[in-house]
């Protein structure tokens, strides 16, 4: 399997995939690449028997691309975890780091890597961590453009995407924040924050509003 298909598994896994349709427009978001792309490759999934299409719907993995996303998953955000906690990687430095290693890395190594980080069940960024036997807990699925105004939510998971993950340091967002809804924009305008944990405001932009999960 190509890295562009796996990175594909990743993406709709990531936005839920496993259990609900994912539109194209949040696969191409996610991959920060063109809608008509998404058409393409998502065709070819299902030739491969991976994904589930249904038009004007959404995509779904099938119980064979759930197997490979979560492995996948498993080893980019174990990767993830070492390069952060033990190399000293700050959050928005290692997506492109991790993504080179999960291709290379041998099943007997991710063990390994696992025990000596202690088992983690989740990565820098909030994502879940399938154990070896593949069972996780589910994270949130609500995203933070889902919100109501003056509505008070807890910072879950970010998406793995490296544009995402530059902008969230540079808004200095973490994971565990907890943070009150003052204004959502209309016509896909900015939402407005106060973040309670750091006693500031910020301003989302309605995009990452959509890859930025709550509880």
């Amino acid at each position: 399997m190509t890295p562009k298909k796996e990175d594909y598994l990743k993406i709709i896994f990531e936005l839920g995939g496993k259990d609900q349709k994912v539109s194209n427009k949040k696969i191409a978001h996610g991959l920060n690449i063109a809608a008509g792309s998404v058409t393409e490759m998502v065709g070819k999934l299902v030739k491969d028997g991976l994904v589930e299409h249904t038009p004007y719907s959404g995509t779904k993995l099938t119980p064979a691309g759930t197997e490979i996303a979560e492995r996948l998953v498993r080893r980019h955000r174990l990767w993830e975890t070492f390069l952060m906690t033990k190399l000293g990687y700050k959050l928005s430095e290692v997506h492109d780091d991790a993504e080179v290693l999960e291709h290379g890395t041998s099943e007997i190594l991710i063990d390994r890597l696992d025990a000596f980080l202690g088992y983690p069940t989740k990565c820098p960024h909030g994502g879940i961590i399938p154990k070896k036997d593949g069972s996780y807990a589910e994270g949130s699925q609500q995203m933070l453009a889902q919100a109501q105004e003056n509505e008070v939510l807890i910072i879950d998971r970010f998406i793995d995407n490296q544009e995402l993950l530059n902008y969230i340091d540079e808004l200095d967002l973490q994971i565990g924040n907890r943070v009150k809804v003052l204004k959502k924009a209309p016509f896909e305008g900015p939402i407005t924050l106060e973040n309670l944990t750091t006693n500031e405001v910020k301003q989302i932009g309605y995009k990452a509003g959509h890859y930025i999960f709550v509880k």
